[in-house]
């Protein structure tokens, strides 16, 4: 299986080879920022099954877990596509969106829920 993601213009790209090892959603704070909705969420691949094309800016935070995150976005139309968690490097997080896949496989586990809004069903 290979997944294509890309950026609103399309200059960004992200190939990533098989099933993602999970997809999660996430409803920090930094996410709802992020994402300019309730929650954000992530397919997780394998560092070695992605394959980045295009120009990205970076821009690092630290996040809830206190460990860093590297995010990727396009410099023309500011879509993030895809960041790296420190605490997890062998990991890269591919923002589902990006897929624009409407089949893309559901998440199986959702984080930070106590800052969930009330409105949004739970998983």
């Amino acid at each position: 299986m290979t997944r294509l993601a890309t950026c609103a213009c399309g200059q960004l790209r992200v190939t990533c080879h098989g099933e993602p090892a999970t997809v999660a959603l996430c409803h920090c704070l930094d996410c709802q920022k992020r994402t300019g909705s309730t929650y954000g969420i992530a397919a997780f691949f394998g560092r070695a099954d992605v394959e980045p094309q295009g120009e990205a800016r970076q821009y690092t935070r630290p996040g809830d877990s206190g460990s860093s995150v590297l995010f990727h976005f396009c410099p023309n139309c500011g879509s993030s596509v895809y960041w790296e968690p420190a605490r997890m490097p062998h990991l890269i997080a591919i923002a589902v969106g990006a897929f624009a896949d409407p089949d893309f496989p559901a998440p199986s586990v959702a984080v930070y829920k106590q800052r969930r809004h009330g409105w949004v069903a739970d998983i």
